[in-house]
């Protein structure tokens, strides 16, 4: 049997055998270093990744040299050993080799009734397991007895129509045979791919003498761990099922006679039954901790008071506990920052930032749809914005269900716990806004009918659900669920912050949030921003009775007119910057002027326009005629951005106002800021000339009445690909280059990212796009015209500030493209913050590795 200088199909585990996870995986590996730590390990032999391979195509190892290092009769135990514990493997079968000859012996030394259990066991496993019999044919009986086991061989034989295999050879063969082509089988293919394992992922075999924790002395069986792993924190955890105290079959959480470990009032505990092996066991925690590397699960058992080591797995934790521990890890210095860093998954940064539905929880699905925004909150339906609104002034939480949502409706998802449309995609109105506000949202909800008339829902299933129903939206998993499940808390403990104290001192990007309103830019700066890459002034035009001020400009005709009415808007906008920059004192804000079209601003149903023809004092008939010439075939390409700057420059003339007046109250205050305007959905170098001369007077205007210097950073939105390819003559007059991947991603595809969600699942399944363009940045495509905009902005301007800020700025790929390009900054989401900021270290790190 091979055991030193190469990989050998089987390998008996030594000290100095030859082996490697990525040939026998991650089990046989870790069994090696027990052994090497001088921990009692029973005997062990390892089949690699290539003997299984064999196996399940019929070419089984030599049996008899298997066999051998195991002596005469052995029960042996066989386990799965894939390459990373987490992407499983067939179920392990226990007991291998037991038979009526084995029987009879065992009966002498452990009694009939505990050997009867072993075989009772044995034949249950290989009955379903590898004979893949029905399970129902055989259940353990209440009575293991001889009557009992000759029932269940009889079954067996009935089933089989050959007798229960006496041979432990011949055993052990059609076990590892089993367990090999399960690993094969399609559904396991797609189960450990789903857990990120490559589809030709190879699994090895571990062959263990059974230690049976069966005997005269103190026996049994258990397993410990040293961290809770919900929490992460420092903790004994665990059972031990005494042999002499239990009738169960199985080591269970809640089977009889499990003993607890610890000393606890409330019974016995192995701590005092066997305090040396109880004390053992933690030194072998510890040992495990301090050379592993790691929080490991110690299985074990006790024969006659000698202790004996099973296996040794990764603890199985939660999101919280992967920080913790790995902080743990690194300030012990059992593991360097690094490490720490790369241990981490950004993904469970986002779910510690939110509630989510507690993963134990019974799901009552409802309908699935697109996970715009992660978390998970519990509501009342409310069907329009007003209710919602209504909803949150009587103290309930409630859930905003539209078809799909507007600028509107901001309001009623301020109110909001939790957002559901049917349409949209990940980069519409409601994922925006709410990633934007950490407000959980699910979209493209297609199956779901709305009958707002009266108040209902209909689920794919036909269940109806009313307003006032109570409902749970999971944004994590893009689940909307029937009821009110369990929830875990949000955990933003000292481990989080540290570990992203130490991610910003590697990485080599910078990191912004796209903030709109001050509880944005609050939520941006506790987070550790390092500014406002981001700032869509159209939403502040929606707060309180704001959207009535702008819909009567939109109405003036003249531009007299709308000055005077954008005159009551200027010290409501300049209040909200001075309020942000306040917050973002020291750091730089980026305030992007008006973008969306007017008719998003002007009612659709008739009811709102009734209102609206009261406020602005006309007939209705003229209402309806002035909102219909507004009205464009394609709004989204017509007239907004930087067209409504020129074509109606008072708008940009009071946002610039209200910019360098609050810049020169909080100035007048002791307060620094570096404040940025950027000019949304420019095409030519035209539109920039003249909003540059337009700005600068207004600056100049400023400066001559408050007697107050200030200075500011002029720059565009690149999201079209015009920009991009022109963006050498752009920077003549723009001093940063921002690209907006969802129009730029819009633009480039020629796809409605509203609309999209409708057939893009299907353009994936089909293999037409990789990934959705609006989730995962198309590095090819958009990424190509990204690259050339960087390229001849540098040409025209050698100290331009390059920077994405579209909604794939948190994404890993997008970080990766933005720092190969040499990108100054990402601006995202501010709940998506601190999982930049981890990605942009991890990858920071990766680099330097490969180099």
């Amino acid at each position: 049997m091979q055991q030193q200088s190469t990989y050998g199909p089987l390998t008996l585990i030594t000290p100095t055998a030859a082996m490697k996870a990525s040939v026998h995986g991650g089990r046989a590996k870790c069994l090696q270093r027990l052994v090497r730590l001088d921990m009692p390990v029973p005997v062990t032999v390892a089949l690699s990744f290539d003997a299984v391979h064999a196996a399940a195509i019929g070419n089984l190892p030599n049996m008899d040299t298997l066999l051998t290092p195991f002596g005469d009769a052995p029960l042996l135990s066989v386990r799965p050993s894939s390459q990373d514990p987490d992407w499983g493997g067939p179920s392990a079968i226990l007991n291998v080799g037991m038979n009526d000859a084995r029987l009879a012996e065992l009966t002498q030394w452990i009694g009939a009734e505990a050997a009867t259990k072993l075989y009772l066991r044995f034949v249950q496993s290989y009955a379903i397991h590898v004979a893949r019999l029905d399970p129902d044919e055989f259940y353990l009986p209440d009575v293991a007895d001889a009557a009992s086991l000759k029932t269940m061989l009889d079954t067996f034989e009935f089933e089989t129509d050959a007798p229960f295999p006496q041979d432990p050879a011949v055993q052990l063969a059609e076990v590892l045979r089993s367990m090999a082509r399960a690993w094969d089988g399609t559904t396991a293919r797609l189960l450990r791919q789903a857990k990120g394992a490559p589809a030709n992922a190879g699994l090895g075999l571990v062959v263990q003498a059974m230690a049976l924790g069966t005997g005269q002395g103190e026996c049994g069986q258990g397993v410990m761990q040293f961290v809770d792993s919900t929490s992460g924190a420092p903790k004994i955890i665990g059972r031990y099922l005494s042999a002499s105290r239990s009738d169960a079959y199985d080591l269970g959480p809640d089977a009889e006679g499990a003993l607890y470990l610890t000393r606890d009032a409330r019974g016995p505990a192995l701590e005092d039954i066997c305090p040396d092996q109880y004390a053992q066991l933690v030194s072998y925690g510890d040992i495990c901790r301090r050379r592993l590397r790691e929080e490991m699960e110690i299985k074990f058992t006790l024969q006659d008071g000698v202790l004996q080591i099973l296996d040794a797995v990764r603890v199985q934790r939660s999101s919280r506990a992967s920080v913790r521990i790995a902080v743990a890890l690194a300030e012990d210095g059992v593991i360097p920052r690094e490490e720490a860093i790369m241990r981490v998954q950004p993904s469970a940064l986002s779910e510690l930032l939110h509630r989510q539905v507690d993963p134990d929880a019974k799901r009552d699905v409802i309908v699935g749809g697109i996970a715009a925004s992660p978390g998970a909150a519990t509501g009342r339906i409310v069907l329009t914005a007003h209710e919602a609104q209504a909803s949150a002034a009587r103290g309930e939480a409630c859930v905003l269900v539209r078809r799909e949502t507007t600028p509107e409706d901001i309001r009623g998802m301020h109110a909001a716990s939790a957002v559901l449309t049917m349409r949209g995609g990940v980069t519409s109105h409601a994922a925006v806004i709410g990633r934007g506000i950490g407000l959980p949202c699910v979209v493209g909800a297609s199956d779901l009918t709305i009958d707002r008339k009266n108040g209902v829902i209909t689920a794919p299933d036909g269940r109806r659900f009313k307003a006032g129903d109570i409902i749970t939206v999971d944004g994590s998993r893009g689940q909307v669920l029937a009821g009110e499940p369990p929830m875990l808390e949000a955990a933003l403990d000292g481990a989080f912050q540290t570990l992203l104290e130490w991610a910003d001192d590697f990485r080599d990007i910078g990191v912004r949030a796209n903030a709109d309103t001050p509880a944005d830019a609050q939520t941006a700066r506790n987070f550790a921003a390092e500014g406002i890459g981001l700032c869509r002034t159209e939403h502040m035009f929606f707060e309180g009775d704001r959207l009535g001020v702008m819909r009567e400009m939109i109405f003036a005709e003249e531009s007299d007119d709308r000055k005077e009415v954008l005159d009551r808007l200027l010290p409501m906008q300049r209040a909200d910057f001075q309020a942000l920059f306040e917050i973002m004192e020291g750091k730089n804000v980026c305030v992007r002027l008006f973008d969306p079209p007017l008719h998003e601003f002007l009612p659709s149903d008739k009811a709102g326009m009734r209102d609206l023809a009261e406020q602005v004092a006309l007939p209705l008939p003229d209402v309806i005629e002035r909102i219909d010439a507004l009205a464009e075939y394609n709004p989204m390409l017509g007239m907004r951005g930087v067209r409504l700057g020129i074509a109606i420059p008072e708008i940009y003339d009071m946002q610039t106002r209200a910019i360098f007046e609050a810049l020169v109250a909080v100035g007048k205050k002791g307060i620094s800021i570096n404040v940025e305007i950027m000019i949304p959905l420019v095409s030519a170098m035209r539109e920039v000339e003249l909003q540059k001369a337009r700005i600068n007077g207004v600056a100049n205007a400023v400066r001559a009445k408050s007697k107050a210097n200030f200075s500011y950073r002029l720059g565009v939105m690149v999201e079209t690909p015009r920009a991009a390819l022109r963006a050498q003559d752009i920077v003549e007059h723009a001093e940063f280059l921002s690209f907006g991947t969802n129009d730029l991603t819009q633009m480039t595809y020629g796809l409605s990212r509203d609309d999209a969600g409708r057939f893009m699942s299907s353009y994936v399944q089909q293999g037409v796009y990789v990934e959705d363009p609006f989730h995962t940045l198309d590095i090819e495509g958009v990424g190509e015209l990204i690259s050339i905009g960087a390229a001849r902005g540098r040409l025209g301007r050698s100290d331009v500030v390059l920077s994405l800020c579209g909604e794939h700025g948190g994404d890993r790929s997008a970080i990766a493209f933005c720092r190969a390009q040499q990108f100054d900054y990402i601006s995202c989401s501010p709940f998506r913050v601190p999982v930049a900021r981890l990605t942009a270290a991890q990858l920071a790190l990766a680099d330097k590795v490969s180099l």
